[in-house]
């Protein structure tokens, strides 16, 4: 059983990979009318909270939604119109990338704005709580956003009106161009919940199952304890490149933020760092290449056909 669940996460996971390998080579030739951020590295998570959505549970996302829409409804076509505008897009083309949402798969709301999904899920999980409902509300920021008034205030609202919600930062290390010990002195979120009196929980590692199971149990307990609950995930956000310039002579990292990933090639296959940083290299310690190959087959058969 436990070989059984593992291997149906790692087939959301590739996925989840292999879909934004699509949207990216879509992006190349060129093909969509709107900015898109894609989360390669990013997965794991994305498939463990979709995994531990429980029915009535909703989920509140941010500008870099594409992982999660993929995790929670995996249909490329749908995405590939919407990003292109086109009528026949999941959102008929109203909504782009940055703020796609679909509530029919329990995604509401998706804002574009810093920190504006943080304001709205108090508001979403207060009205759960009124109707009576024993749902959760899924809120995913990053570690940018916990620098707006908006993270702070969303978390003492829910506390103090017992809203079950759980926060989750995905912290990458950047904001922009720019790392956090650049711009920042450290935020120790386990100390801000410990504040605020709510339950916390760090991941890393980008073991599915793991992330699956920790959600799971966050989710329960913010639930039966009505109380917001804060997860801070370490995630790398893969695609970076260097770039010589006259300071940098060998070369300067620099970020994947948005737009095209030029180093990622689907032909390549989807593997892109090797080490636990990526989660496709999380799996490969897992499965034998001809397991991982079937199950890369199973998950596209999952995204169906891109559009021409």
């Amino acid at each position: 059983m436990h070989e059984d669940r593992f291997a149906a996460l790692a087939e959301r996971v590739l996925a989840v990979r292999l879909g934004q390998m699509a949207i990216n080579e879509r992006n190349k030739a060129g093909a969509f009318r709107v900015p898109i951020h894609l989360a390669f590295g990013h997965e794991a998570i994305a498939v463990a909270v979709s995994d531990a959505m429980r029915d009535g549970d909703q989920l509140l996302l941010t500008h870099r939604n594409v992982h999660y829409n993929l995790a929670r409804n995996p249909s490329l076509a749908e995405k590939v119109r919407e990003f292109a505008l086109d009528p026949a897009g999941g959102a008929g083309g109203q909504l782009g990338c940055m703020n796609y949402s679909d509530a029919s798969v329990g995604i509401p709301y998706t804002s574009s704005i810093l920190a504006n999904s943080l304001s709205v899920a108090p508001g979403v999980a207060l009205g759960h709580a009124i109707l009576g409902r024993r749902a959760a509300t899924f809120v995913v920021t990053g570690d940018g956003a916990i620098e707006e008034g908006a993270f702070y205030e969303s978390l003492l609202m829910g506390r103090s009106v017992s809203a079950s919600m759980v926060v989750v930062v995905e912290n990458n290390g950047w904001s922009l161009a720019t790392r956090i010990h650049e711009r920042r002195v450290p935020i120790d979120l386990e100390q801000m919940a410990g504040a605020l009196d709510i339950p916390f929980q760090r991941l890393r590692g980008n073991d599915p199952l793991d992330y699956a199971e920790h959600l799971a149990a966050l989710r329960d307990e913010a639930v039966e304890a009505r109380t917001p609950a804060l997860l801070e995930v370490c995630v790398n956000t893969l695609g970076d490149w260097t770039q010589e310039t006259p300071d940098h002579p060998d070369g300067k990292v620099i970020n994947y933020h948005a737009g095209i990933a030029p180093t990622v090639d689907l032909e390549k296959g989807p593997l892109l760092a090797d080490d636990p940083g990526d989660p496709v290299f999380v799996l490969m310690q897992r499965y034998s290449t001809e397991d991982l190959a079937e199950l890369a087959a199973r998950a596209m058969d999952l995204l169906g056909e891109v559009p021409a």
